[in-house]
């Protein structure tokens, strides 16, 4: 199975540039109306919401420059590919967004101590209103695309489009209260722009690094994997799906699945490369490895066997899954793998104690229990 670029992908990135490019065009035009309108009528709170929009635009660039970087071929240093650096792009996007928030807010408490009264004109307000227009259509586009391409960097984007255009709101309402009650909120409306920007960096910086370190795999798409390998004729159970992100389009993972402790190894041979190129077909995963967990079918009693002690790990809380259930009856060796809930107080101690009960209830075997991972 080969890891190389797919027209899909080769089209995604052409799509998360193009919408880039829009993004920086809309965002330095913006830019430049707002500082104009903000130095003609001395508004701090017009100058920031320029000064954020070029930030924006800053951040477009760099996932461009990303995308690029990703989507380089794999080499013999990096055989899975670039495309983690999408996540440092993203991470670089966060850094500049919490630098203009802080800076915001540092030149909006300047203002608070040393007030000048801004002097809105007609034309600014339309600008200004204008911009939450463009603010509004640009943000849903951009996080349509990202959408539709699994680019965080483009979904933040648009979601920071969003909160631009409710910035930009609060800036043509607080130039209202001025032209109508003579009351100047300018450099508080600035602070208020500047914390929720640096709060949007910070959710963004949050995100990036979940994906860096590891997140949990998303429930839905782990249970369609899930479903197209026990649609195999063979599989009687898949478990302990793992899987590994090397950036958007490129996840690896490994699996266990139950069969008959009956079959061949040439029968598990041809079963194993059925399920990895199906997996790959419908979900683009590469299943580097697939586990095998076997199912006794000689004896009524190891069934017996079996759901007794299934019964005695279901009577305890936070049991979530039961698998990998194997006797072997020559050497007295049971074996099974259990997953209990993270939410547990103690989950050592409440393993412990279900192992206890099973070896007292066979104390003639040998228990081979494993706690699992809840991934």
């Amino acid at each position: 199975m080969t890891t190389k670029q797919t027209p899909t992908t080769q089209n995604r990135e052409k799509i998360i540039v193009r919408t880039s490019i829009v993004g920086i065009i809309a965002n330095i035009f913006l830019a430049g109306f707002k500082a104009a309108v903000g130095l003609a009528v001395s508004s701090i709170a017009v100058i920031l919401d320029a000064v954020n929009n070029l930030s924006d635009a800053l951040s477009s660039i760099v996932t461009i420059v990303g995308t690029f970087l990703a989507g380089r071929k794999p080499d013999k240093d990096h055989p899975l590919g670039h495309g983690r650096v999408e996540y440092i792009s993203a991470m670089v996007v966060a850094a500049l967004i919490l630098y203009a928030g802080f800076t915001s807010l540092i030149e909006s408490v300047k203002k608070i101590i040393n007030p000048t009264k801004p002097d809105y004109t007609i034309p600014s307000l339309i600008i200004i209103s204008s911009a939450i227009i463009i603010k509004l259509i640009l943000g849903k586009y951009v996080k349509s695309k990202g959408k539709s391409v699994n680019s965080k960097a483009l979904e933040a984007s648009g979601t920071d489009a969003f909160f631009d255009a409710i910035l930009s709101l609060s800036v043509l309402i607080s130039a209202i209260i001025f032209i109508v009650f003579n009351i100047s909120l300018e450099a508080y409306v600035g602070v208020i722009i500047s914390i929720i920007i640096i709060k949007s960096g910070i959710e963004m910086f949050k995100e990036t690094y979940d994906d860096i370190i590891g997140r949990r795999a998303d429930r839905d798409f782990v249970s369609k994997i899930k479903q197209v390998i026990c649609k195999d004729k063979d599989v009687y159970g898949a478990y302990d799906l793992i899987l590994h992100s090397y950036g958007p389009q490129r996840i690896v993972g490994s699996v266990h699945v139950e069969i008959l402790d009956t079959m061949t190894a040439e029968e598990i041979d041809l079963m194993q490369r059925r399920i990895a190129n199906k997996v790959y077909e419908e979900t683009n995963v590469i299943l580097t490895g697939i586990g095998i967990y076997s199912r006794n079918t000689t004896s009524d009693e190891i069934k017996e066997i079996r759901s007794n002690i299934t019964h005695i790990i279901t009577s305890h809380e936070g049991v979530l899954q039961i698998h990998g259930f194997y006797v072997n009856s020559e050497k007295k060796i049971i074996s099974l793998d259990i997953i209990l809930d993270f939410e547990l107080d103690n989950r050592e101690v409440e393993f412990n104690t279900i192992k206890n009960e099973i070896e007292t209830a066979y104390p003639e075997y040998t228990i081979d229990i494993t706690m699992d991972i809840d991934v």
